[in-house]
């Protein structure tokens, strides 16, 4: 089944190029040039990634990411100014998957969009039955469902695969460079902010207090762990 993938962006150039890389990939293309488009093509076409431009007229990129996060988890990359860091940990905190900055090339395209559709495709080793606990956490591994108690918790596809890693790994310390390589590929090794903004929207999510985690645990200078449940 071809995977299809909506870009978004309201210079005429950048959609261009997009659609020419992607379909050369073998993607099905859709296209929309500012954020209330992009909602309603969104909503009429089930896509499998969103490539999202922050500058777009009627509603900006952030809002966009954060109306589709309301009821999707569809993967989305973020097309950033060269240079706006500030942008990019925005569009990370609003729930997107990845960024690219432009100008950029269709070799680093195609690879951002080849490792963000790889994780959010859920690993094939895990037990269709099984259920995982950990304190007040629930992780249901064939419905690719989390529970905090008896709130469910809504994940983006990067933020399941980041929680898998520590589900899988409980007591063993992981080190930034471990981490990134194995949710978002050996190519992100040395992109910390993408993790640390990824682990932040996690305890959010997960913890009752963000600021005293109980799931996923910082050991300083060594890299993060999810404790024993025991000592959780």
């Amino acid at each position: 089944m071809t995977t299809k993938i909506l870009i978004v962006d309201d210079e005429p150039r950048y959609l261009r190029l997009l659609e020419a890389n992607l379909r050369t990939e073998g993607y099905e293309v859709i296209a929309a040039q500012d954020g209330i488009q992009a909602l309603e093509v969104f909503s009429a076409n089930p896509v499998d990634m969103v490539l999202l431009d922050i500058m777009l007229p009627k509603l900006d990129g952030f809002a966009t990411c954060q109306r589709i996060r309301q009821f999707s988890n569809v993967p989305i990359i973020m097309l950033t100014a060269k240079g706006e860091e500030l942008d990019r940990v925005r569009g990370l905190d609003m729930g997107a998957d990845d960024y690219l900055t432009k100008p950029f090339s269709a070799t680093e395209l195609l690879a951002r969009v080849r490792a963000v559709l790889r994780r959010s495709q859920v690993s094939k080793e895990i037990s269709q039955s099984r259920i995982f606990e950990h304190d007040n956490l629930r992780i249901d591994f064939a419905r690719a469902e989390v529970w905090r108690g008896t709130q469910p918790i809504f994940l983006s596809a990067t933020e399941y695969r980041l929680l898998l890693q520590f589900a899988h790994n409980v007591g063993k310390i992981m080190s930034a460079e471990e981490l990134l390589s194995s949710v978002w590929g050996a190519e992100y090794r040395e992109d910390k902010e993408i993790l640390w903004v990824s682990i932040a929207r996690l305890r959010q999510k997960l913890e009752e207090d963000a600021h005293a985690p109980r799931h996923i645990v910082t050991r300083s200078g060594l890299g993060y762990l999810m404790p024993p449940a025991e000592l959780a």
